[in-house]
């Protein structure tokens, strides 16, 4: 297994451990819907203490495919990484929303014009604003858009959805379906599917979820439900996400 520190809302850190096959799920489901082949240039620009960095840095190397890594720090610096990714053609890149839309705002017309060599770029680590998804599509037109969720607890990320188009009033951004060999419900507070337009809240399933917190059995018993749905001993991660 491996352990993996997640600091949440609270800000104090939690130890969360997560085992081998919950990764390799993540990454393999990864590596066939995001497809990637040894043509392809991956960006590693997330620092490696955030679990957002676990794609970034197997799926390249589980595929052969070539890494691009960016200076300590680049990632914070939106004309660094736009010159990096145009002058490497790198084709598959990941950001959080909320830098993305800096990135989008200060990398300046002429940059992100020329990165036409992008086919992929995802989001994960927060909601996805409708006007981000739009302004990327806009912007970036020959890359596939991909919003992924998932807290740390469920190997990062345990759904995901294209986005090829946004509602003009759209107030939120799709999260889409569950990867591989996983589930998700919105349930009520007795764990029972809530109907369609009634606020619930997520619960995911699945051989991604973690063993639980490192020496905190309390928490562990807090967050990690019975599934009501699957068979005996399997679990449910009360996500905390209405």
């Amino acid at each position: 297994c491996l352990r993996d520190v997640h600091v949440g809302s609270t800000g104090r850190p939690k130890g969360v451990t997560l085992t081998h096959e919950a990764v390799l799920n993540r990454l393999w489901w990864g590596l066939h819907q995001l497809p990637i082949d040894v043509s392809d240039t991956v960006v590693l620009k997330t620092p490696y203490t955030f679990d957002c960095s676990v794609a970034e840095l197997f799926a390249p190397l589980m595929i052969g495919a070539q890494t691009l890594i960016l200076d300590a720090d680049g990632h914070l610096d939106p004309v660094y990484v736009a010159e990096q990714i145009a002058e490497h053609r790198a084709t598959m890149v990941h950001f959080v929303p909320s830098m993305l839309s800096v990135f989008l705002e200060l990398a300046g017309a002429e940059r992100l014009a020329a990165l036409d060599s992008v086919r992929i770029l995802s989001t994960t680590g927060e909601a996805l604003p409708p006007a981000v998804a739009a302004q990327t599509r806009e912007l970036i037109p020959g890359a596939d858009l991909f919003n992924l969720y998932g807290p740390t607890e469920a190997a990062v990320e345990i759904t995901w959805q294209q986005i090829d188009a946004i509602d003009a009033d759209a107030v939120t951004t799709p999260i889409g379906m569950p990867v591989w060999n996983s589930t998700s419900h919105v349930l009520d507070g007795r764990l029972r599917p809530v109907p369609v337009g009634v606020p619930g809240e997520l619960y995911v399933g699945g051989v991604q979820l973690a063993r639980g917190y490192a020496a905190r059995p309390d928490l562990t018993a807090e967050r990690f439900v019975a599934d009501p749905f699957g068979e005996p001993g399997d679990r449910l991660y009360r996500t905390g996400d209405l």
